[in-house]
């Protein structure tokens, strides 16, 4: 079992930044898909950005937040990151942090698009005022 934690959320305005964070505890040792997931009430989810645990070499992303939102990782805090630069009204949502295990890169993106993540956080929310 994995726990996720999030944090970070606010209100912000357009054209600002958040760093929203990701705290895995439990069985935090096999590689993961460790990716943020978005949602408004009545819309589906929409993935953000997912990134491979084994080194953190391989990410994607969402087209909708291509060059301006950067997921990273601290594999030695377990921790998993969301920097949002150049935030949109748009981008208003409760964003969530998930993961699953997966011995393969590639998998992320399938996993990502799918959104078949196994481990779910409680989500925190972003603002974003015009």
């Amino acid at each position: 079992q994995v726990q996720l934690v999030e944090s970070g959320g606010g209100s912000v305005q357009a054209g600002g930044s958040l760093r929203l964070s990701c705290a895995a505890t439990g069985n935090t040792g096999r590689r993961k898909c460790v990716g943020w997931i978005r949602q408004v009430p009545g819309k589906e989810r929409e993935g953000v950005a997912v990134i491979y645990t084994y080194f953190g070499s391989t990410q994607y992303y969402g087209d909708s937040v291509k060059g301006r939102f950067t997921i990273s990782q601290d594999s030695a805090e377990n921790m998993v990151y969301l920097q949002m630069d150049s935030l949109k009204p748009e981008d208003t949502a409760t964003y969530y942090c998930a993961a699953v295990d997966s011995y393969s890169a590639s998998s992320c993106y399938e996993i990502f698009r799918a959104q078949t993540f196994t481990y779910w956080g409680q989500g925190t929310q972003v603002t974003v005022s015009s």
